[in-house]
């Protein structure tokens, strides 16, 4: 049985490759269409990956989630550190929602240490680079399975 899961990407992630590599690696966004995709396969699970530097449209996207009871793996960008709209909508979630982060945000400035997620997220995995969305369809996995 295949599961559907949405892996949703907030700000300048469909620039991966081309933005800071020494912080976010040079693995372009197809890139991690085709990690996520594959690896949602190997897991038994439907992997719809989005990307959007609109606010609103993510919040919708997680509406989405939590109306049809679907799992998330949640990478906000710099929404993590300010969108509280974005915030209440992922508290809204029905299912597993795990945080996201290709880069530690503890190593970094000190505004990206807080993030307005994490308390409603079921966990936060960060710092693994593109890995990070692999662990993180892990554990979606691990939750649905439990």
């Amino acid at each position: 049985m295949t599961r559907r899961v949405l892996v949703l990407n907030g700000p300048n992630l469909g620039r991966l490759g081309s933005r800071e590599p020494d912080v976010y690696g040079s693995v372009s966004y197809a890139g991690l269409v085709e990690t996520c995709q594959s690896t949602g396969k190997e897991l038994g699970l439907d992997v719809d990956v989005r990307e959007t530097n609109d606010e609103g449209e993510l919040i919708r996207w997680l509406h989405e989630a939590a109306d049809g009871s679907i799992p998330v793996v949640l990478n906000p960008g710099a929404f993590t550190h300010y969108s509280y709209g974005m915030r209440d909508a992922a508290a809204q979630r029905t299912a597993p929602l795990i945080e996201v982060h290709i880069s530690n945000p503890y190593t970094r400035e000190e505004f990206r240490h807080t993030s307005v997620v994490a308390a409603v997220a079921s966990g936060t995995i960060a710092g693994f680079g593109i890995g990070s969305y692999r662990l993180a369809l892990r554990a979606v996995a691990e939750e649905l399975d439990g």
